[in-house]
């Protein structure tokens, strides 16, 4: 539906049509709870100084706008947000984002999907590049609290092998 659209800019006429909310810690509530809605870990938005969220229901598109450009580390994966974030999501997925770097080893990734998928050895989220080359993780390294830290920890050696 959305494959080959370019990313709209967050205009006032798609504000109009959008859940709009400001202020970090309630569009950091109001993520996470759309995250989770969709199927997605709710930690996987750990970064702080959000000061605008949007959602357009109708067509399933997000937007976040950050004080700055943030990073965020999880266990050997860096993460930087642009100061504006926006993408479409749908069930289990996230699709055309933009302004989402990640960082594994040494090579940085601009991502455009997101999404989870079950596995025999348990869920994992699949982080995709724009050139198709994609990283895959345990959803228990981006559940909120972290409980899943020593199960992330056991499983590094499956994703090693599926990159």
């Amino acid at each position: 539906m959305h494959k080959a659209q370019a990313m709209p800019l967050v205009t006032e006429e798609l504000k109009s049509k959008a859940e709009v909310y400001y202020g970090d810690q309630v569009c950091r509530e109001k993520f996470s709870l759309l995250l989770a809605e969709i199927g997605l870990p709710d930690g996987l938005l750990n970064i702080q100084d959000i000061e605008e969220c949007g959602y357009v229901k109708d067509i399933g598109f997000v937007w976040l706008k950050l004080q700055k450009k943030r990073e965020h580390r999880f266990d050997n994966i860096l993460v930087c947000y642009d100061s504006v974030v926006t993408a479409y999501v749908e069930p289990n997925k996230i699709k055309n984002l933009t302004g989402v770097k990640a960082r594994d080893f040494l090579v940085w990734f601009t991502l455009n999907e997101i999404y989870v998928k079950g596995q025999p050895e348990g869920p994992v989220i699949t982080f995709k590049s724009i050139v198709g080359l994609s990283m895959s993780f345990p959803v228990s390294l981006f559940k909120a609290g972290r409980e899943g830290k020593e199960e992330a920890k056991e499983e590094k050696w499956w994703r090693m092998i599926k990159l």
